[in-house]
């Protein structure tokens, strides 16, 4: 099968599918004695080193990449020391190819926070009130700070599915405006609420707090120093050109990987610090509204995907249907892999997307025993927990009767045909060529990959 076949299946099967450090001196620990370590990269090529330098089993870790790539997993990247050590058999078709990461997005908008906090842009505990234009949402909202929107704690009321739907499609005309209307079922800062609108509403308040558009921004501090270039990857607007910050960066998983170094590396790249080692700090404490977050970073074993039998200082980024990467600072192991979700559940449907934790437990307790020095006892099988996911929790029609100015949830003088007064653009314009909803792909060279 042809490379562009084979992704073209992908996508399909796509759309049917539908640590707490002790503090900023604790940084990523550096190799062991005579264990190689290597430098970052901004060129396309990552640097290498085989298994055995970096302490692992090659066979051992070879069968880990296989039942990853068995499991949905198009691309799998192992890091150790820096070094990428292990890549999933479809790596060499899948690697350049942009791929949504879905809400692994957020933790990309919060290493892009903390660098405009770095350069004195954004003030973390400042109420959003301070950025907002006059007269743009009440004084409730208002009052929510930037650290509530870095920690979901806005108190917004959530509809993970019927929230994210109007971006997906695309209708939605201003969706920060539209954060504005979103009733709150907490006072700001009370309540973890897994709110995507929350997160549009700090991608705005951050263009508002930088001066610019938050891709050119990002290009600029973050994407250039990386090598990451600017037709490697397509990242949606909404209707207003607001950037989309719950979901939608679609970007090759070799850029993907990059990202996921950059914060194990406690954001230094090479000589430059592009994100302040402070910030990562933390960002990866827990926030008093949910032990398992920090700022737009899932934190912990147990949380998340993450398996439970992981040290303690474990975090990650996750993104719907299993896109992640996850940092063992105590290892000094990154692994990076995008695809499908993958995971095993006798309990259908439901239980696939409750229990996700299930691949990543098979996998890690593969890689684990590729470890030269493993003192990691097995944790046995997966045992798959009762079923308590309430599918209602995740859809709420008040959000989609507001983008058609409907409802409770409407801001008044925003709907799909005109939002306060200003030009909007039409559904599907900001859409790159070849861009559908989980993938990007087609011979057009305006289509986003690495070329």
């Amino acid at each position: 099968m042809g490379r562009l076949g084979f992704l073209a299946g992908i996508a399909v099967v796509s759309l049917v599918a539908g640590s707490v450090l002790a503090g900023p001196a604790q940084a990523t620990p550096r190799a062991a004695t005579g264990a190689t370590r290597c430098q970052e990269q901004s060129g396309r090529e990552l640097e290498r080193a085989a298994p055995e330098q970096v302490g692992l089993n090659a066979q051992r870790l070879e069968e880990a990449l296989r039942f990853a790539a068995g499991r949905n997993r198009f691309n799998v990247q192992v890091f150790r020391h820096n070094c990428l050590v292990g890549e999933g058999p479809t790596n060499e078709v899948t690697g350049d190819v942009a791929w949504n990461i879905w809400s692994a997005t957020k933790s990309v908008v919060s290493v892009l926070a903390g660098i405009a906090w770095d350069q004195g842009k954004l003030d973390l505990e400042a109420p959003i009130d301070r950025y907002l234009p006059p007269g743009l949402g009440d004084a409730e909202h208002r009052s929510i700070t930037v650290a509530n929107l870095l920690t979901e704690s806005s108190g917004m009321k959530v509809g993970v599915l019927t929230e994210g739907v109007t971006g997906v499609i695309p209708l939605d005309p201003d969706s920060a405006v539209q954060a504005l209307g979103v009733p709150l079922d907490n006072p700001p800062g009370a309540a973890f609420s897994y709110s995507q609108r929350n997160v549009d509403l700090l991608t705005y308040v951050m263009e508002l707090a930088v001066g610019e558009p938050l891709q050119q921004f990002a290009q600029r501090e973050l994407f250039d120093p990386l090598g990451i270039e600017r037709g490697d990857y397509y990242w949606a607007r909404d209707r207003a050109g607001h950037t989309y910050g719950y979901a939608h960066l679609m970007i090759p998983p070799n850029d993907f990987a990059k990202l996921g170094l950059l914060v194990s590396n406690n954001g230094r790249w090479g000589a430059q610090q592009l994100v302040s080692e402070q910030y990562l700090w933390k960002a990866r404490q827990p926030s008093p509204a949910n032990q398992c977050y920090g700022y737009l970073f899932w934190l912990g074993p147990g949380c998340a995907e993450t398996a439970k039998y992981l040290p303690a200082d474990t975090y990650s980024m996750s993104g719907l249907g299993m896109q992640n990467v996850f940092i063992v600072p105590s290892l000094d192991l990154t692994v990076m892999w995008t695809g499908v979700f993958g995971n095993v559940s006798s309990q259908g449907v439901s239980g696939i997307v409750q229990n996700q934790s299930e691949l990543p437990h098979e996998f890690f307790r593969r890689l684990l025993a590729a470890f030269e020095d493993n003192t990691f006892p097995d944790p046995g099988p997966y045992v798959e927990p009762p079923l308590t996911l309430d599918p209602s929790r995740f859809v709420d029609t008040n959000f989609l009767l507001a983008v058609f100015g409907v409802g409770p949830y409407a801001y008044p003088g925003c709907n799909v045909f005109a939002c306060l007064n200003y030009p909007l653009a039409a559904p599907f314009a900001d859409t790159a060529p070849g861009c559908v909803i989980v993938v990007c792909l087609g011979p057009d060279p305006r289509t986003p990959g690495i070329r």
